[in-house]
């Protein structure tokens, strides 16, 4: 692709992100996936700060991208601050994962290796910048506190580039160019201006004289000193100087070296003949003590007196021009570290080298980190800060603290507040630091940091992340893994995304059968409805079909992927058909039959022979497969009365009739239709004792069912599942008196009244014991009807029950 179509595509994507009703959101959407896509590439916990970088980059990527896209959004639209809102979050996000790179990089490697560190070491004789460099390597709190201090430097960079990068300054190369030549023309007498400026150009003439500089130069000094803070603020302290001689203050330059610790190796390396350069200012006490006093003049710009306030370790005149919550704490920050290090040097100064005394009030307020955040709550920032950024400042205090509990606990409260739960960005990085927390083991609050990775979970269940799911719900406990990842398969509906999804699930380690069974148990107790009692017969032995029971039909197809699940397939598929069948939804049944692959029996079988030998199928299938075929039994019977029904009522033909005076074509006419009624008719009968038989010998392979009856369990189990047993009752209650009624009706309306009676011998077996499971009215019902049998059988000659006198 070429330049140029590239640039092309950027603006055409940026242009679409635009239309979106939230273009912040769907620009960064693509960051869960390169999350995960990051988080498995480095797995190992020897990669776990590897991994922090590689988060922080992705975020800075996006920042990058929505700076781009905010600045064609139009500010006025509602889009707009939504996309800034956005911006600002993951700004943080980035800001915060550098600084837990940085902080635990140190904290872990410190851990390592404070057993072997040599605390005693001797710091006589030594110079500033070696007393300093081993205060930092045997203290590991300054250490970590000037890490706060780089890390707020370079999140400032980024801010430095934005802002500051195009300001322009009137002069160039020569210093208040203005006041100079006003001072020039006044000496040469062409200008008569009697303006109250400076009469001399050297640095300190503004103070001494107590004059200004030309109007122009006073705007350019603001300018100066206000960008020269900002890059002081970002640690570009060369950049600062560069700038100082740009705009030809060569001599401000070089005071920002004033600050820097002495060291002169040749001290040490004079036997050697090298000379080397010596570093720092050998007079930095003075210079210090100095620019103390210069940041509490009042004279001074607030800018050039927050300046030397930043290196003379002056707190209180560095905090006004603090705009944010961020400028404040590098403020104290950097101050701590002063005065921890000063404080070092002075108590180990060379003896008979004395410093220059600092302001009394340098030492009277000693900074701690806890005492900085305290101060911090109270301190009247500028910055309107949004609810989110607040949050990361949160989180960015504990992990300064390395109080981990805290943070978790905190964290934990944010996903209680319903009304301001945290955006999914937020929750996707918290769930990330409770992983690397974990990577390190440091989780100690492992029911909060599981709360955090569910919520994390529960949220790419809600925009369907299909990818995504199965790898972050392999890092909840088992129980969770499986509720959480079962809820998301209950909203997977199309055949080849569900396989992919249990795939994605096999991959990820989860257990995959507990989760298709927990899916589909979900699914068949929603909507639960109480059995039907009324037993009474009808055309219609069916009702209609819902939505739910759409769902739950379908839920079984979970069950069905894998072979080695057909034995929960087909527990399940029965539990779903007992429900369909006791409230006479037998089209629904019918489908949920269909489901089971017609080998099922023999792939259990097979299964359980691979599994255990010879060893008897445990009790818990074997009672399964029969009712399974009970259930098979049933539905056949079903299905051939209403194959009866239909052939009885609307395919028996009709005899044809003539009108009393006919013509002879007439007559020749209906003699032939007769013949065909009479064939119609006979293959009509052929079919009704076809269709008859199938019904009567279908229905009594249920009343006559084998092994203790229909839905009656051949073992006993050693745990009794009593809603099961429940139902297999129920449906015995209410499937065998209907069937007996159907089988009645059938051989009473083809006239087979006798086998009609007999069927009383059957219901009063005690073989099959089937009166037990039919109430008084139903009885009385039943012998009403058998006594209409009878009476045909006696109008034909017959005794009551169908044999002859």
């Amino acid at each position: 692709m070429t330049p140029g179509a590239m640039t092309e595509d950027v603006t055409l994507t940026n242009v679409n992100l635009l239309l979106e009703d939230d273009p912040g959101m769907s620009a960064t959407a693509g960051l869960f996936e390169d999350f995960m896509k990051s988080f498995r590439m480095f797995s190992s916990p020897t990669d776990v700060f590897r991994l922090v970088a590689e988060y922080e980059k992705l975020c800075s990527e996006q920042v990058t991208m929505l700076n781009k896209l905010v600045k064609k959004a139009n500010p006025g639209q509602n889009k707009f601050s939504k996309t800034v809102e956005v911006l600002n979050l993951l700004d943080q996000e980035k800001c915060t994962w550098r600084l837990l790179g940085s902080l635990y990089q140190d904290r872990q490697q410190y851990m390592e290796d404070e057993e072997n560190m040599d605390t005693g070491m001797d710091i006589l004789r030594k110079s500033e910048q070696e007393i300093s460099n081993s205060l930092f390597a045997r203290n590991s709190s300054l250490r970590q506190s000037q890490i706060v201090v780089d890390w707020l430097e370079r999140n400032a960079v980024d801010q430095i580039q934005d802002y500051y990068e195009n300001v322009e300054f009137y002069s160039q190369s020569v210093c208040w160019e203005n006041t100079l030549h006003s001072l020039q023309q006044k000496t040469a007498g062409v200008s008569r201006s009697d303006r109250n400026l400076v009469s001399q150009m050297d640095p300190d003439a503004p103070i001494r004289e107590n004059k200004p500089l030309a109007e122009l130069d006073r705007e350019d000094e603001a300018r100066l000193l206000k960008n020269l803070f900002a890059k002081i603020r970002a640690g570009q302290l060369e950049d600062a100087q560069r700038l100082c001689k740009k705009c030809g203050q060569a001599w401000r330059a070089a005071t920002l070296e004033g600050w820097k610790l002495y060291h002169d190796s040749n001290m040490k390396a004079l036997a050697s003949g090298n000379i080397a350069s010596i570093e720092g200012n050998p007079n930095r006490d003075i210079w210090k003590a100095t620019a103390w006093r210069m940041s509490q003049d009042e004279r001074f710009h607030p800018y050039e007196r927050a300046i030397a306030a930043v290196f003379s370790g002056n707190l209180k005149e560095v905090l006004p021009v603090c705009r944010s919550w961020d400028d404040c704490l590098w403020a104290y920050f950097r101050v701590m570290v002063d005065q921890q290090v000063e404080q070092e040097i002075r108590e180990n100064v060379e003896p008979g080298c004395e410093c220059e005394p600092l302001p009394d009030n340098y030492f009277d307020k000693l900074l701690t980190t806890t005492k900085i955040f305290q101060d911090l709550q109270a301190f009247p920032s500028e910055e309107i800060e949004m609810q989110s950024k607040q949050k990361y400042h949160m989180i960015q205090k504990y992990l300064i603290l390395g109080e981990v509990d805290a943070l978790i606990e905190e964290m934990g409260e944010w996903l209680q507040d319903v009304a301001n739960r945290p955006s999914k960005h937020l929750v996707r990085f918290m769930a990330h630091v409770v992983l690397f927390f974990r990577s390190l083991g440091l989780d100690s609050k492992e029911e909060i940091c599981t709360a955090i990775i569910e919520a994390y979970v529960k949220d790419l269940v809600d925009v369907k992340h299909l990818e995504l799911v199965s790898v972050y719900a392999a890092q909840l406990p088992e129980f969770l893994q499986v509720a959480c990842y079962a809820h998301f398969l209950e909203g997977i509906h199309e055949k080849e995304t569900r396989k992919y999804c249990l795939q994605l699930a096999e991959d990820a380690g989860l257990d995959v059968p507990k989760i298709t069974k927990t899916v589909v148990e979900n699914i068949r107790n929603r909507d639960l409805t109480e059995f039907d009692a009324d037993t009474e017969s009808t055309p219609a032995l069916d009702a209609a079909t819902s939505e739910e029971d759409r769902k739950k039909i379908e839920a079984i197809d979970w069950l069905v992927f894998d072979p080695s699940q057909r034995a929960e397939a087909l527990k399940q598929s029965n539990a779903v058909m007992r429900t369909f069948l006791g409230i006479k939804k037998h089209d629904a049944a019918r489908e949920v039959f269909h489901k089971i692959p017609g080998d099922t029996i023999d792939v259990i079988l097979k299964n359980w022979l691979g599994h255990a030998g010879r060893v008897p199928l445990p009790t818990e299938d074997d009672n399964a497969i029969k009712e399974y075929l009970c259930i098979k039994a049933y539905l056949n019977a079903l299905d051939t009365f209403n194959d009866w029904f239909e052939h009885y009522h609307n395919r028996k033909p009709v005899e044809p009739s003539i009108q009393e005076v006919a013509t002879f074509q007439q007559k020749v006419h209906h003699e032939h239709k007769e013949k065909e009624f009479k064939m119609e008719l006979e293959r009509w009968e052929h079919g009704l004792n076809n269709n008859t038989k199938a019904v009567v010998d279908n229905i009594y392979n249920v009343l006559l069912f084998p092994d203790g009856g229909w839905m009656v369990d051949q073992h006993t189990e050693d745990s009794i599942d009593n809603a099961r047993a429940t139902q297999l009752e129920r449906l015995r209650e209410i499937c065998i008196p209907m069937l007996c009624f159907l089988l009645q009706s059938v051989l009473h309306t083809t006239g087979q009244y006798q086998q009609a009676i007999m069927l009383a011998d059957v219901i009063a077996s005690e073989e099959q014991q089937l009166y037990t499971v039919f109430d008084k009215d139903e009885l009385r019902k039943l012998l009403q009807k058998l006594r209409e049998s009878s009476i045909e059988l006696l109008d034909s000659n017959l005794d009551a029950l169908g044999y002859e006198m």
